[in-house]
């Protein structure tokens, strides 16, 4: 799990995602309609990306994709992501991990 773990690390905002997702094309919409430059990784383009898709079913990810981390902790898939915006939480958590600057 090191490799999504410390990749997740990396930015304010990582979204593990495939090209041909249409939940994860929504997700990677709506975070970047607030301004966040979310780094993403399309798993299924990646050069390493069963490893990711392992890595992430290991932490409890099913389907795999999306997976949101937001100021370095996994928030999770797209139902946690669109909770928090229906609780008007997400641009919060957004801010608090320097993401956005509104």
């Amino acid at each position: 799990m090191a490799l999504v773990s410390n990749l997740g690390a990396e930015k304010a905002v990582v979204i593990f995602s495939k090209s041909s997702c249409s939940m994860c094309h929504t997700i990677k919409t709506l975070i970047s309609s607030f301004g966040a430059n979310a780094t993403v990784y399309e798993i299924d383009e990646h050069p390493n990306g069963q490893q990711m898709e392992r890595e992430l079913k290991a932490l409890g990810r099913r389907p795999s994709v999306p997976a949101v981390f937001i100021g370095h902790e996994l928030i999770s898939g797209p139902n946690e992501i669109m909770s928090l915006q229906l609780k008007g939480k997400l641009v919060d958590l957004l801010k608090k991990a320097n993401a956005i600057w509104v």
